[in-house]
Parts: structure tokens; C-alpha cells; sequence
């Protein structure tokens, strides 16, 4: 096809979720909250983890950085999202599309090898607990993190040029709520099928890297735990680990579901804004939920900051 001839988009319109009126207010005050309680959330996690001594682990230092990429990834598509909620005009520029969806794919990728990393460092714990101090000294610490957040921003370098570097055309209308790289694959009038393809092997390659040091982690700290004799050991081992593996399974259950869905054949456009939802929306909620209610670290450090270890009858 002679890319010269193609008619350059220069903007898009965003559909959204919904055209009805009554609904788009619903989901303005619902989606509104969620996203005050998310940014609130993960910033007072980040600013609690800083403040107090007991918290300066390796585990909350990478938690950390967890709910930073959190609130960043949040922050690029939900304001844009509320603004077309109450908007008759749901457009975005081609540089504004290219920057969000640079930058949800940055924030992405790097909750990924950040979970990763997490699963790694709950495996050194758990298998190896003598050296544990050792390993995951503070220069490694640094150096894992600063690895992920560069191989992520390789990488949604690579997703940006592959879907902007040669020309959109045809229709403007973008059927989803944000910038993803789905809907805007189907736009490309040159190389298409090239464009799916390297997306499909940038994206299997972060998987083949993550998913599987991720799988072997927790069948040897599994098998490790298995192995301790006491049932108030176990319970004290696995509870170490026991946030961090709701969080792994939330977060892979909904990717799969958003990625592997379209490669099967089994995608539909209401279903996958569903999924986006949960993953764009909620998901930055979780992580700071999960870590609050189930690890006692974090409850003690909410009770100090609350003063509520000094009322009578907390402890």
C-alpha cells in the first residue's frame, strides 16, 4: 500500500464507555472516588513506607515503587476519562494519544518486573533466609528497580514507534476510552500485520521474562514451607508471602484476560473496555488494600500514624 496516498489522522476521537447521559454521570461520581481512593491510597502507602524505620525492608522498598507505578499508570488515562465522561467533545491529539499511551505502557510493564522482583525477593527470604541480608543489600535493591523501570521504558518505546511511526489512517474514531494498542493497531493503513507482530513478541517477551522466574519462585518457597515442621512456622512463612501472591494472581488473571482474549478470537469491544476498567480503574485500588489489611507491618505503621496504638484497647 503507497503510504504517500494515505490520509494522515492528526486526532482521534475517543468513544468511550457509553453514550447514555444518566450513565456517564454514574460512572463520573463512582470512577471519581475510586480514583481519589487510589491516588490517596498509594500515596500515603509510598509516605508511610518513608516515614517509618520498620518499614525500610527491601519488601516495602520494592511495594514502594509498586504503588508509585500504580499512581502513575492511574493518573494517565482516569482525568483524561472523567474529562470525556462530562464532555461533548471526547477528542485527544495524535502527540497527546502517542504520550498516553507511551506512558500507561511504561508504568505497565514496569508493575510487572516489579512483581517480579517482589516474587524474587520473597523467594530469598523464605529459601535462603541466612543470606537474605546479603543478596538484597541496598545497591541490588536499587539495581533491580533501576533495571526494570529501563527495560520498561525500552520497551514502550518499542510499542510507541510500531503503532505511530508510520501513518494511522481512515477512521479517527478510536472505540475505547484511552489510547490502548488494540484499537489503534486496527487503524494502520501500511505494515499491519508487522505492527501486530511486533507488539505480540514485545509483549511475549515480557512475559517469558517475568511470568516464569515469577512461577519457579513460588514452587520452591511452596516446597520450602511444606517442608518446616511446626504448623506456627508455616503459617508464619507463608504469611510473609501471602499478599504479594493475591496481588500476582489479580494482576496476571486480568492481563491474560485483556491480551491473551483477542489472540484466541474471543474478543468484544464492551467486554474488553470491562476488563479495562478493572485493570485502568480498580487495580491501583488493590494493591494498597491488599498490603493494608493483610500485612501486619503496615497495620501497625496505619495504627502509629493514627495514633491509635496510644487509645485504649488497640494494641
Amino acid at each position: 500500500m503507497d503510504i504517500a496516498n494515505q490520509t494522515r489522522i492528526d486526532d482521534f476521537i475517543l468513544l468511550g464507555l457509553t453514550t447514555n447521559p444518566f450513565i456517564q454521570k454514574v460512572l463520573f461520581g463512582v470512577f471519581s472516588i475510586v480514583y481519589a481512593c487510589s491516588f490517596l491510597s498509594n500515596l500515603g502507602l509510598i509516605l508511610m513506607i518513608r516515614a517509618f524505620s520498620h518499614l525500610h525492608t527491601p519488601m516495602y522498598f520494592f511495594l514502594s515503587h509498586l504503588s508509585f507505578v500504580d499512581l502513575c499508570y492511574s493518573s494517565t488515562i482516569t482525568p483524561k476519562m472523567l474529562a470525556d465522561l462530562t464532555s461533548n467533545t471526547k477528542s485527544i491529539s495524535f502527540i497527546g494519544c502517542a504520550a498516553q499511551m507511551f506512558s500507561f505502557a511504561i508504568f505497565v510493564i514496569a508493575e510487572s518486573f516489579l512483581v517480579t522482583i517482589m516474587a524474587y525477593d520473597r523467594y530469598v527470604a523464605i529459601c535462603q533466609p541466612l543470606t537474605y541480608h546479603s543478596i538484597m543489600n541496598n545497591s541490588k535493591c536499587w539495581e533491580l528497580v533501576f533495571g526494570a523501570y529501563l527495560i520498561s521504558f525500552l520497551a514502550a518505546i518499542t510499542h510507541t514507534l510500531t503503532v505511530f511511526r508510520f501513518p494511522l489512517c481512515g477512521s479517527n474514531k478510536i472505540d475505547h476510552y484511552y489510547c490502548d494498542i488494540p484499537p489503534l493497531v486496527k487503524l494502520s493503513c501500511a505494515y499491519s500485520y508487522a505492527r501486530k507482530l511486533v507488539v505480540f513478541l514485545v509483549a511475549f517477551l515480557m512475559w517469558l521474562t517475568s511470568f516464569p522466574i515469577i512461577l519457579m519462585s513460588y514452587i520452591s518457597i511452596i516446597s520450602t514451607i511444606l517442608r518446616i515442621n511446626s504448623s506456627k512456622g508455616r503459617s508464619k512463612a507463608f504469611s510473609t508471602c501471602a499478599s504479594h501472591l493475591a496481588v500476582v494472581l489479580s494482576f496476571y488473571s486480568t492481563t491474560i484476560g485483556i491480551y491473551l482474549r483477542p489472540i484466541l478470537g474471543l474478543s468484544s469491544n464492551s467486554v474488553d473496555k470491562l476488563f479495562s476498567i478493572c485493570y485502568t480503574v480498580v487495580w491501583p485500588l488493590f494493591n494498597p488494600l491488599i498490603y493494608s489489611l493483610k500485612n501486619m507491618d503496615i497495620k501497625r505503621a496505619l495504627k502509629t500514624a493514627f495514633c491509635l496504638d496510644q487509645v485504649p484497647g488497640h494494641s
